[in-house]
Order: structure tokens, then sequence, then C-alpha cells
């Protein structure tokens, strides 16, 4: 297996249970559905579904629902977990990943329901216990989101 596939197994996509394996979260924060490709040490890039049914649109905003920018930085920082879970081995450890610090968050353009939100992250440095990522999203190659983010690695 190549480092390029590595925890992809022969280079395939990781579905829910690959994810579900590698992050803490459950419904309804978990918000990364696929990861497309993951390049250990440097980056991944997975897809939120946005659907319509998700809780936050019963609210933000009626008549006029769109994804809440806090929750596409959540679901960048969770797709930057997946990534330091699998570069830093600490599948099974019982360790977890915290968000220490959300710098220069953007926010280009509204996500809507029914759309395929990419999420992209990579390291911009990593340590054994703290790492600082980048971070964007974006729907049909419109950025909607960039953000640089901190994240530290402790025990559950």
């Amino acid at each position: 297996m190549s480092d390029e596939s590595k925890g992809a197994g022969d280079g395939a996509a990781y579905d829910i249970a690959k994810i579900m394996a590698a992050l803490p979260h459950r419904y309804p924060m978990l918000l990364v559905d696929r990861v497309v490709s993951l390049r250990p040490d440097e980056e991944i890039h997975a897809v939120k579904a946005v659907s319509f049914n998700e809780q936050f649109f019963q609210g933000h905003f009626p008549g006029r629902p769109i994804m809440p920018g806090v929750l596409q930085i959540e679901a960048l920082a969770q797709a930057a977990g997946i990534l330091a879970v699998e570069t830093l081995d600490l599948a099974g450890s019982g360790k977890l990943v915290y968000f220490m610090a959300i710098e220069e968050a953007k926010f280009r353009n509204p996500v809507e329901p029914g759309v395929l939100l990419d999420l992209k992250a990579g390291f911009v440095q990593k340590r054994a216990r703290v790492c600082k990522f980048w971070g964007k999203a974006s729907v049909d190659g419109k950025v909607t989101c960039e953000v640089n983010f901190t994240a530290m690695i402790a025990d559950g």
C-alpha cells in the first residue's frame, strides 16, 4: 500500500463506517459523510451532503435555509481530525482531537440544502500534541468558508 492511500485501503474512499471508526462524533454532530482522498502528513478531501432534513435548517433560517458558518468550520475540523487520526496513528488509542483556536475565518458564499459541501483541510504545522490546519469548504468550486485552526491531541 502506498503512503498516498494509507488508511484508505486500496485507495478507495472512506465510507461512513470508516469515518465513524476514526471520529467519536455521531448524529446529529457527525458532519463528514465521505472521504474522497487522504494523503497522510499532508491533506484530506472529504464531503458533507447537505440535506434539507438537517436539524439546524429548522431555525436557520425559516424561508431561507442556510448552513451556519460555525458548522462549516466544525465539518472542516472533523475532516482534519480524520487526517490527524490517520497520520498520527491514533485510531483505537483513546485519544481525541480538540479545538484550541479558530483564526482568520472568512465566509464567502451561503451553503443551502441539496448540495455537496467539499471539505479540504491540511497540516500547517504538526507536533505530537498540537497541530495547526488550514481548511477550505466549497460548493461546485465556489469557496464558502476559509479558516485556520489549531487542535490539541489529548486523552479522551
